[in-house]
């Protein structure tokens, strides 16, 4: 079956030409012109993908995705914010609040297309790979464990999960992207895992706790 995708934003012709190049693409698009008309298709009818503009009447884009990140049910659909709003700063904004990628309007469909099928494919992969060393890490949930982390671990962590790249990552945390990969590594290592894809599905198949490392219980960044 087709993945559907949920593109949000009032410009009736933007909307239009996007839809229709990706429903030429193989994919079932659900639109809406607001964010309250969004939530509700988003409710009704759970997408593989979101596409939200920012600037919109009333409510904005920035509204929409704290409201799907803050839910359990939708916080792990793929999200792209496409806007006019190009500053870096902006950027920045969408990325701290859980969005995989941000365009600038006006943009190439065709680069749209490359990151919808690089997020679901990530997506698609995280779901159904199946984890050569289920027995060991089961046993660290029947024993109550958490992935202990040191507090610059954990945020390279949520934004691996995020499916941010190494650069991406490195911009929003102020790292070089050296840095960005020794974390990384340091996170493959604490879990066992083979590379970014196995590290997001350990996590997610088990619902893993990470607990940062605190005060009384530090570890070396």
């Amino acid at each position: 079956m087709p993945d559907q995708i949920l593109l949000v934003d009032n410009d009736k012709a933007l909307v239009f030409s996007i839809s229709h190049y990706l429903v030429n693409e193989g994919f079932i698009v659900k639109t809406a012109n607001s964010v309250e008309s969004g939530i509700k298709s988003l409710i009704s009818n759970r997408p593989a993908l979101i596409i939200s503009d920012i600037l919109m009447p009333q409510q904005d884009g920035y509204h929409f995705i704290k409201y799907v990140k803050s839910s359990d049910k939708y916080s792990n659909v793929p999200f792209i914010f496409i806007s006019a709003k190009g500053m870096t700063s902006d950027r920045i904004c969408g990325y701290k609040l859980g969005c995989q990628h941000y365009i600038t309007k006006p943009f190439d469909p065709e680069e749209l297309l490359a990151i919808v099928k690089s997020l679901l494919n990530y997506a698609r992969v995280c779901t159904n790979f199946v984890d050569e060393k289920t027995n060991s890490m089961e046993s660290i949930l029947n024993d109550n464990q958490q992935l202990l982390v040191s507090p610059l671990e954990y945020k390279v962590l949520k934004c691996v999960l995020e499916g941010m790249t190494n650069k991406e990552i490195a911009d929003i945390l102020k790292f070089t992207i050296r840095n960005v990969e020794k974390y990384v590594s340091r996170l493959l290592s604490k879990t066992d895992t083979k590379n970014r894809t196995h590290l997001a599905q350990y996590c997610y198949k088990r619902k893993i706790k990470v607990k940062r490392a605190n005060d009384g219980n530090r570890t070396r960044e």
